[in-house]
């Protein structure tokens, strides 16, 4: 399996290129050049399997086995800043730089990240919202012997690897939704994504593409971009990135659509370089006619205030007693609207959940709610921290490169002298 960059500027790169990577050279998204095709034996075949076991079989179609063995394949994703660190604190030969919005996100979410010491983790506040820290991080990775010389990689939605597992939640949610997988053709199954950056959206995406008979809607905050683009084909940013309970995705610059671009205009790299680079240049870009016909028939949108996030985080408590994230509430938001309309399909619908409750007690008292906070998260508040701040007026790109330079002069001082 071969990668390409979106924008067909990059030359291909095997899995292991394009998992240790960020942004492609060419500023475009890494995507397998070519999509397997899943056929109804497949399909049924999978549908016993654990969620480890998909996850496996699916990243056996993606990573070739030379570079990977299939007994080695059993991971999983999670909230990226927290659990990046949490599977690589305490390695011998790796370090971790995390860059959080300051502010921007839950108190507890911050003190996941900030409470870990170890030597190899760094953690930067940044006084900027999330589309903001991603500039620096752009910057960096286009300088390609930088990034070769000091063997970075990204761990977030960027990165190809992150979108090739969120694929088996859509998987999953099929096998556990679909009343049947005798009838032919398969039966649809809707899928509710709750998104920002637009990863998740991406993996569902690549599954429709795969076979997979699902029917995608992607439920959005008040930060809309995503919805205007389904809607009306408006891919520009707003005015602000407005704060809102569903902190996660308070993002203007869903970079994943570029990855969505490139799958619906048949792989057609110089159009999505295109439509990018105007975007780029612009902030505003209105889809050709063709491609927002295809989005449209792809996906359906929504988007969710702060109000209607609580009445639905109060409604699923009262109803099943289940305590809702904020981010998965918008997804739900989408479910009772449909159970509301007597002419609604009655199709069968899965919505995706972001996060546990418990990481968002904020929202949870805003819905009229008690939160369910366990022992190792209330420990967090006691617990030393270390965050080093990002302040606007910095050179946020000039203190990333000096930062990944100071450590790689470290290991090259612990290459020369092993002993210290």
């Amino acid at each position: 399996m071969w990668y390409t960059s979106t924008r067909g500027m990059a030359p291909r790169v095997n899995f292991e290129g394009a998992l240790f990577s960020g942004y492609a050279p060419d500023g475009g998204l890494y995507v397998p050049e070519e999509l397997p095709q899943l056929d109804r034996e497949t399909l049924r075949r999978w549908s016993t399997l654990s969620y480890r076991s998909l996850v496996k079989e699916l990243c056996a179609l993606f990573i070739g086995l030379e570079l990977i063995p299939r007994d080695d394949l059993n991971g999983t994703s999670g909230d990226t800043g927290s659990a990046s660190i949490e599977s690589v604190q305490g390695c011998k030969n790796m370090d971790i730089i995390v860059l959080l919005p300051k502010g921007l996100c839950t108190k507890i979410q911050e003190l996941q990240m900030t409470t870990v010491l170890t030597e190899n983790v760094h953690v930067f506040g940044v006084e900027g919202n999330s589309d903001e820290l991603d500039e620096p991080i752009k910057a960096v990775f286009a300088d390609v012997p930088f990034v070769q010389r000091h063997n970075l990689m990204s761990l977030n939605s960027i990165n190809w690897s992150r979108v090739l597992v969120q694929m088996a939640h859509h998987f999953f949610a099929y096998f556990q939704c679909a009343p049947s997988l005798d009838t032919h053709p398969l039966p649809p199954v809707e899928v509710v994504v709750p998104t920002g950056a637009g990863g998740n959206l991406a993996a569902g995406c690549v599954a429709q593409k795969m076979g997979l008979p699902i029917r995608l809607v992607v439920a959005v905050n008040s930060n809309d971009i995503i919805h205007r683009t389904v809607q009306k084909g408006d891919f520009s940013l707003g005015e602000v990135v407005k704060p809102t309970l569903a902190s996660a995705m308070d993002i203007q610059v869903p970079y994943n659509m570029e990855r969505i671009f490139w799958l619906l205009s048949g792989f057609d790299s110089q159009a999505t370089r295109a439509l990018m680079e105007q975007f780029e240049r612009t902030q505003s870009v209105h889809l050709p006619k063709e491609l927002h016909s295809k989005l449209s028939q792809a996906v359906t949108s929504g988007s969710v205030s702060d109000e209607a996030i609580t009445q639905t985080m109060g409604r699923c408590w009262e109803e099943n007693q289940y305590l809702l994230c904020p981010h998965s509430a918008t997804a739900v938001n989408y479910h009772y609207q449909q159970t509301n309309n007597r002419q609604s399909s009655t199709i069968s619908r899965c919505c995706l959940a972001s996060a546990s409750a418990a990481k968002f007690p904020e929202a949870v008292k805003a819905a009229g709610l008690t939160p369910q906070t366990p022992a190792e998260i209330l420990a967090l508040e006691h617990k030393e921290t270390r965050c080093i701040p990002m302040r606007r007026g910095d050179d946020w790109m000039q203190m990333l490169r000096n930062t990944i330079e100071g450590l790689s002069q470290r290991w090259e001082g612990y290459a020369v002298n092993p002993s210290q």
